[in-house]
């Protein structure tokens, strides 16, 4: 199965959602929630996706991740996540409860795409506080790829997390999951970097952006939005609309895509020195807003 048959099943297979230049989305990807040990890359970053998350709920903005927003590579069970970042999942159920959250499987949790599994381990969680299980994201739902369509232009935006145009860690995903748990792992604690991840290996990452690009020009210049590689990519009017949200595992601070008022924009949250010494955690333009209709090759 080539890049391109992936990248055209989760086109088709897409949740389609229907949007208007007064919705609000942010997007988000590559978060690798963690078990809070010294392999989780997200521990560093969660107060900064924290508040970042509480400002875009509190503006009224649907929440999409695009994949590998848990880590389930490196950690065995979920509950082990959710019980060192629990504040940032009662976060999520709360869009998920107004239905403003939508979630898309990656690479590392690509379990999710079985429904069952989903089911099972995400619909309740144990509260041992009344030692009953509690709702958490019931009757969630993640998908491949979830398509963008304006109300009025009939414009589409393709969100996915870009491993279709990553062969090994699409096909082989679980071989790469169990070389993560007994071999990276470890030796991530000790900064050696895994090579099958196109984050850490620059001719991967070139490979996958250039299968990407090539299935976005066959296709109209369909604008599509990844993440995957961790690099954050935001073309200009008449380029390949190819973009990338980054990742939430940056040094010191996380990246995302926001669509608001018919327009893109590429973000940056991170924490900064006020002049008086104290810190606080602000957002930064890094490119955009454009007008989606600027895209547009018709």
């Amino acid at each position: 199965m080539s890049s391109k048959t992936r990248l055209d099943r989760a086109y088709k297979n897409a949740k389609r959602i229907t949007f208007g230049n007064s919705s609000k989305f942010i997007l988000f990807s590559d978060c690798h929630r963690g078990d809070n040990s010294f392999a989780d890359d997200f521990a560093n970053n969660r107060n900064i996706y924290f508040h970042a998350l509480k400002h875009y709920y509190a503006e009224g903005f649907s929440y999409c991740e695009l994949g590998d927003g848990d880590e389930l590579w490196e950690n065995l069970s979920f509950e082990s996540i959710l019980n060192a970042h629990k504040n940032v999942y009662m976060l999520m159920r709360m869009f998920h409860q107004q239905e403003r959250l939508h979630m898309i499987w990656g690479n590392h949790d690509m379990v999710y795409r079985d429904p069952e599994y989903v089911a099972k381990h995400l619909s309740t969680y144990f509260d041992p506080k009344t030692g009953e299980d509690v709702e958490l994201f019931c009757d969630i739902k993640y998908h491949e790829g979830i398509v963008l369509e304006h109300s009025e232009s009939g414009q589409e935006l393709f969100l996915c997390h870009g491993h279709q145009a990553d062969w090994w860690n699409y096909l082989f995903w679980k071989w790469s999951r169990f070389m993560v748990r007994v071999l990276w792992k470890p030796l991530n604690v000790m900064g050696i970097a895994d090579p099958t991840s196109p984050a850490k290996n620059y001719k991967n990452l070139i490979r996958v952006e250039r299968k990407t690009k090539k299935w976005i020009s066959e296709n109209n210049n369909l604008i599509t939005i990844v993440g995957h590689t961790h690099r954050p990519r935001f073309p200009e009017p008449g380029d390949i609309a190819f973009f990338n949200d980054g990742s939430c595992v940056h040094p010191r601070s996380i990246t995302g895509i926001e669509i608001e008022n018919g327009k893109i924009s590429l973000i940056k949250w991170q924490i900064v020195t006020t002049e008086d010494g104290t810190l606080k955690i602000d957002r930064f333009l890094l490119e955009g807003p454009t007008a989606l209709v600027d895209y547009r090759t018709e």
